[in-house]
């Protein structure tokens, strides 16, 4: 009785975890007989409310291999501040290898607009509104850590103003005005 109800505790303290599948590839290793064929997956997890992670596993069956990679995923998962809990507080631009991403912020109602791994990184992260480019590689495993790069480089204003020491009000203020500044030279 006593473990069950530790088992039930442990479930209520876990946040649910969301699980996307990127990319499962099939591997050969050659030998004396021939081929010897496994699989890659590539796994993205996050609680929905501003945890993320990815991993990757091989294994000879595609449910293994899913298995560790989720696992390999909910290890290295990272904490990105939201702004409002729905979109990204600045514009930052992430690369790894040959894959180079750019993400934008996104007034309310925009929804996600980035496909592929992008597309699963937001989704599990719960970002609803951003605007993403990919230029370069549309390899998953490039465009997943490039991305994966942007976000955890990107700071709330709690923090800018922490390293600063200014108040939270200063760098909010100081960013309204620098948006401000800088629409009026577009014109």
């Amino acid at each position: 009785m006593a473990k069950q109800h530790q088992a039930e505790q442990q479930d209520q303290e876990q946040p649910e975890i969301l699980e996307r599948l990127v990319a499962v590839n099939r591997v050969a290793k050659v030998v004396k007989g021939g081929r010897r064929f496994g699989f890659a997956a590539l796994m993205v997890v996050g609680d929905g409310k501003g945890r993320v992670g990815f991993g990757t596993g091989k294994a000879k069956e595609v449910p293994d291999a899913i298995r560790k990679a989720t696992e390999d995923a909910t290890k290295s998962m990272i904490r990105v501040p939201l702004r409002d809990g729905r979109t990204i507080h600045h514009n930052i631009t992430g690369h790894y290898g040959a894959g180079k991403v750019t993400l934008r912020s996104a007034p309310s109602g925009t929804g996600i607009i980035g496909g592929g791994p992008m597309r699963a990184i937001f989704e599990s992260l719960g970002i609803q509104d951003i605007v993403s480019k990919s230029n370069g590689t549309s390899n998953p495993h490039n465009m997943v850590r490039a991305t994966m790069d942007a976000l955890s480089n990107i700071q709330s204003p709690r923090q800018i103003a922490a390293r600063r020491g200014k108040k939270v009000g200063d760098v909010i203020a100081g960013r309204e005005t620098m948006a401000g500044a800088v629409a009026g030279t577009e014109e």
